[in-house]
């Protein structure tokens, strides 16, 4: 019970804050800026406590999963065996550029 409490009390707070620029401003320009950035206050105070309740929630993973599943990854994957470049005879792969003149008919 307490915890509920704890969880509606800034959102009392918000109300009664909107309540007070509702009844007790005449209106204008001041009194609609003050109620869009409550409103938005409301929406970000809602959007956090929604993202703790959720990051509390997830389930705690074994280490012994986590090791399991990165395991089967890695037996799933497909390792292609690359040639040596600097084997005895393999020349060397050059980066594009000019053609040398050697090659040049």
């Amino acid at each position: 019970m307490i915890r509920t409490w704890a969880n509606l009390r800034p959102a009392a707070v918000l109300l009664l804050l909107l309540l007070e620029v509702a009844v007790l401003d005449t209106g204008g320009l001041s009194a609609a800026v003050a109620f869009a950035f409550a409103a938005t206050a409301a929406a970000g105070s809602a959007l956090a406590v929604c993202a703790l309740i959720a990051a509390r929630s997830v389930p705690v993973v074994p280490p012994t999963r986590v090791r399991t599943a990165i395991r089967d990854r890695e037996h799933r994957t497909a390792f292609l065996p690359q040639r040596d470049p600097d084997a005895r005879g393999r020349t060397r792969p050059r980066a594009p550029g000019r053609a040398l003149p050697t090659t040049v008919a």
